[in-house]
């Protein structure tokens, strides 16, 4: 006997029940591809935030790592006299700013997305999406002033007669490394800002402290070589090296085994921050 399906009708309601769940989780990348288009929206929010009632606009992009370069180029290069590298050759006003480029847009993803759970509240509270969009979110809306500043860096070595090899085809990857990085240290403080309000005190005094051990101002060459294992750890390290390396070449030490150290931390931050976040994920929207 043949059964026939009744089809529902037009008017019958679908109720989606939305739960936490149990055990590991998955990372759900795939879910935040189906949501792109929330990423993009909120991304180009935050960047409009940046600049909005901003009485200088975009030029905060330029003025903050120029005015930090200054500063760092009279203490430690004028009064300290800090080279740049045994290799040398290359001026401190433009070393120490190519390392604050990609410092600036790791620490700028921290101080943005470190608050982006509970400064998104509202949204968390009453619609389900991925919440890896707004800590992501966060982390790219810090690439325009990545750009803006960039472009100072391309004057600066102009001015200076620094001209970059042919290693700077990879720099893409150092940026991306940057922004992995970044994405994965603020999965982490996201996640333990909505559990715990004491990280906005903790995030100004992580990136000020991380930042005098991340080889932004001073080469690796002030270190004895025997601590250099200690300082690779960091995953910045490989990051701010390989992004001099990709830009002035021959005049910079090449990617070594501490580089590639530093390469694996920064994966297993990511990682990291990756599970962590999805695990807490669950009570988000009890404690936002």
């Amino acid at each position: 006997m043949a059964v026939s399906a009744e089809r529902p009708s037009a008017s019958a309601e679908t109720t989606t029940i939305i739960q936490p769940s149990k055990g590991w989780v998955r990372l759900g990348l795939r879910e935040l591809w189906r949501y792109r288009e929330l990423l993009y929206f909120l991304t180009w929010k935050n960047i409009l935030i940046q600049y909005k009632q901003a009485v200088l606009g975009v030029a905060w992009a330029v003025l903050n790592p120029i005015i930090t370069m200054i500063v760092f180029t009279v203490i430690f290069s004028k009064f300290l006299h800090v080279g740049t590298g045994s290799k040398g050759g290359l001026p401190y006003p433009v070393f120490v700013y190519a390392g604050l480029l990609p410092w600036n847009l790791f620490s700028g993803s921290l101080s943005s997305a470190g608050a982006s759970l509970v400064g998104n509240s509202n949204l968390i509270t009453k619609v389900y999406f991925p919440r890896l969009v707004i800590p992501g979110s966060a982390v790219l809306g810090q690439i325009p002033n990545f750009l803006i500043s960039f472009v100072v860096l391309i004057v600066l070595m102009v001015a200076y007669h620094v001209a970059p090899t042919w290693n700077v085809v990879f720099l893409p990857f150092f940026t991306l490394l940057a922004l992995a990085t970044a994405m994965g240290v603020s999965l982490w403080l996201s996640a333990l800002y909505v559990l715990y309000r004491d990280v906005q005190y903790i995030i100004p005094f992580l990136v000020q402290i991380w930042m005098y051990v991340s080889f932004v101002m001073y080469p690796p060459d002030t270190i004895p070589h025997k601590w250099l294992w200690l300082f690779s750890l960091n995953p910045m390290t490989g990051v701010i090296e390989g992004f001099r390396w990709a830009l002035f070449g021959h005049q910079y030490q090449a990617p070594n085994w501490e580089f590639w150290i530093s390469v694996l931390m920064v994966m297993v931050v990511l990682m990291s921050g990756l599970y962590y976040f999805r695990r807490m994920e669950r009570v988000f929207a009890d404690l936002v």
